[in-house]
């Protein structure tokens, strides 16, 4: 074999290990694990080509001191790749849920439109109506 041929091959090859690593971290690597509890918005499934069940969950709460103490909202957008915990998903609507999901570093389009794959539902219940909202009082 000639120098300048072993010279492309092991080029080829680093390259390729490269690649293939980049692709594991970016695609499959779990970068975490957690659970998020809140109000699952909805559920549905889209897709151009690729059709995929994609949720949002509100989770409220208060802002710091800092922000005067006011009500905000936090969305989180997650995908579901488990047709079962996508089904049961669906009927949850309203509802205060405790999903437990992966993050990854990148999104493949098969996989979902979100970093954040929910793989569980750990409990469901009856989400509170009441609208209770704190007034604060001048001193």
């Amino acid at each position: 074999m000639k120098t300048s041929t072993k010279v492309i091959t092991i080029i080829s090859v680093i390259a390729a290990v490269a690649l293939a690593i980049f692709i594991f971290f970016k695609f499959f690597f779990v970068l975490g694990e957690g659970v998020k509890a809140g109000e699952l918005n909805q559920v549905v499934y889209k897709g151009w080509i690729w059709k995929t069940y994609e949720g949002r969950l509100i989770q409220a709460g208060f802002k710091g001191a800092k922000g005067g103490g006011s009500i905000q909202s936090n969305e989180f957008n997650f995908s579901v790749v488990d047709k079962a915990v996508a089904d049961s998903l669906m009927r949850c609507g309203g509802k205060v849920v405790e999903l437990k999901y992966k993050e990854y570093n990148g999104m493949l389009p098969w996989r979902g439109m979100q970093k954040y794959i929910v793989t569980e539902i750990l409990s469901v219940r009856q989400g509170d109506n009441s609208t209770i909202i704190p007034i604060v009082g001048e001193e």
